[in-house]
């Protein structure tokens, strides 16, 4: 049986574990392994310490589908539209650009919805707090030592991890890698921002005309969103949560400084755009090292190299 580990649990990582499963005749073990202590990546849903219910989107906000990809990709968005994983997007977002043909969508149970389906599509096993550190070629297999634990081998290994972790890689896969290919993933760029999730209490009121709205003119906030109000799930018995996040510039300039500090200047700068905000209950700062790539792209590496480095599938 061939064993196959898929690095990563974000977007690329399950659909890649979903595709492999469904598209090959032969058994198969597949293992998804992720640093994080949960799935999901850039498209992450925190929740609430105090109520799961009450959740936030830390990653991404809704889902745009232009019309090049609602063609290409109509069996993804139909099967998650299917299961109610997707809904079209109408709340009010003020100041968000639409272009024509362009469709949104958000995920009713959390943006991480997306990843949790594609991962329990996949059968695969999942493990989190697996960091890998080393891939090196034994016999014909990969073998891939992680921060803690003994190595493991595989048959096939798809790398989904943000550029740079992968160009940190330590043993023969830093060999395997062609000039040609390591151009082109160094030239792979990132922007980095942070994101802080507000958790409130059952009946709080936050009483604004919109559910999301860009911000033009504060150097430190780009977005603000009452969270579940984006995504039609107001409930009494469930307090709201607004999500908030930051310009790029502030968030390359503010990149080493403390969650703690960071998240305070955050809150000064809220208070010019929602006076007289409520106390929150609980916070959650988010900080996104390695978050949007400009130019969505996939570099693959095949033949008799048997692995593979996604840095990114576009929806």
């Amino acid at each position: 049986m061939a064993r196959v580990l898929v690095v990563g649990a974000g977007v690329t990582g399950s659909l890649c574990a979903a595709l492999l499963r469904r598209q090959t005749s032969r058994p198969l073990y597949l293992a998804v392994w992720d640093k994080a202590e949960d799935s999901g990546g850039r498209m992450t849903t925190a929740s609430s310490p105090h109520n799961p219910q009450c959740t936030a989107d830390l990653g991404a906000q809704y889902i745009t589908c232009t019309p090049h990809y609602a063609k290409k990709h109509q069996r993804f968005y139909d099967e998650l539209l299917a299961h109610g994983i997707l809904r079209p997007l109408t709340s009010p977002i003020e100041g968000m650009v639409m272009k024509e043909g362009d469709c949104n969508f958000v995920a009713p149970q959390g943006i991480s919805s997306i990843i949790k389906h594609y991962l329990k599509e996949s059968g695969a096993e999942v493990y989190f707090r697996h960091r890998v550190t080393q891939i090196n070629l034994r016999n014909d297999k990969w073998e891939v030592s992680k921060q803690t634990g003994s190595p493991e081998q595989f048959d096939l290994i798809v790398l989904t991890m943000p550029v740079p972790q992968i160009l940190q890689l330590q043993g023969d896969i830093t060999n395997l890698i062609s000039e040609c290919q390591r151009q082109q993933l160094e030239a792979v760029s990132y922007s980095s921002r942070y994101a802080l999730g507000l958790f409130y209490e059952a009946g709080t009121k936050i009483d604004v005309p919109w559910a999301g709205q860009y911000i033009t003119s504060n150097p430190c906030i780009r977005f603000v969103s009452i969270d579940n109000k984006k995504r039609n799930i107001e409930s009494s018995e469930i307090g709201p949560s607004l999500v908030i996040h930051t310009t790029v510039p502030f968030g390359v300039t503010y990149l080493e400084h403390s969650i703690e500090d960071v998240q305070e200047l955050i809150f000064q700068q809220l208070e010019n755009i929602l006076p007289g905000l409520p106390q929150p209950i609980a916070t959650k700062c988010q900080k996104w090292r390695h978050s949007q790539v400009p130019s969505p792209s996939m570099i693959l590496g095949c033949g008799k190299s048997p692995w593979m480095t996604a840095t990114g599938f576009p929806i």
